[in-house]
């Protein structure tokens, strides 16, 4: 089976860190691209420092196939994704033609000053490509494999509508729930040996309380799908003799 694309997801804000900004774009990337099998498999969430975006920039970037980046693109003195994309690339920065048509003529309809604060949104790395985005105006904008997104989630949404044409997808993963009526340490060593058994189907145990006491969730993922429904069938087996063996309450297939 052909390896499906990587991605990873970096946050970029002091607010985000300090909590003052509670994040909404995480959930939302990581369901957008499992939809297109694009296999999300990094998250980091770092300051506004030069230093450590231009770092983590460059680490991710040559580790996967695509970065997705949201924040610190707007006009404040502390928006400074863009300058750090451009030092992280070795180009340098300028006012993008385009942009600066788009928000020109946006401020006017607005009745705002398109001062040097706001146009420094129209501010790009040297050979980087505009992201549309429809809500606000100010785009975002993709360099290499890195795609550099607002961080206002309304607007950070808008611009993976526009930007997912661009993307080399996969194979979308599909899911079998399993609902084991058990403790998550009963089923640990026999679903461990199952795992090892079905190395293309990926399975993880979540626990929760349901209204009869401790029970976890066996979610089973896979491409293939055949391998899944025999990974399946196989802990559905190991659910039941658990049950029968007096060490669940039962099982149920979601």
């Amino acid at each position: 089976m052909t390896q499906a694309p990587t991605a990873a997801v970096l946050l970029i804000g002091n607010e985000v860190l300090s909590g003052r900004t509670k994040d909404k774009n995480l959930g939302f990337i990581a369901d957008y691209l499992s939809a297109l099998g694009i296999d999300l498999m990094e998250a980091r969430v770092i300051a506004d420092d030069e230093n450590d975006i231009v770092a983590a920039v460059n680490a991710l970037r040559a580790r996967y196939t695509y970065v997705f980046s949201t924040g610190g693109i707007g006009p404040t003195h502390d928006d400074i994704t863009a300058d750090c994309m451009a030092k992280a690339f070795g180009v340098g920065i300028s006012h993008h033609p385009e942009a600066v048509e788009i928000l020109t003529a946006y401020f006017k309809e607005m009745g705002r000053e398109a001062n040097e604060a706001r146009m420094r949104m129209a501010r790009v790395p040297e050979g980087a490509t505009l992201i549309n985005n429809p809500v606000s105006k100010a785009p975002g904008f993709r360099i290499g494999n890195v795609f550099v997104m607002a961080g206002v989630p309304k607007i950070m949404q808008a611009m993976m509508d526009a930007l997912a044409p661009q993307l080399v997808t996969g194979v979308v993963a599909k899911s079998i729930t399993i609902e084991f009526q058990g403790g998550e340490g009963d089923v640990a060593k026999p679903l461990g040996a199952i795992q090892d058994l079905f190395p293309t189907v990926t399975i993880g145990s979540y626990p929760f309380e349901s209204p009869q006491g401790f029970a976890t969730n066996l979610v089973l993922r896979s491409r293939d799908a055949g391998e899944l429904e025999n990974a399946a069938q196989t802990v559905v087996t190991m659910a039941e003799g658990l049950r029968l063996d007096g060490k669940a309450r039962g099982w149920k297939r979601l």
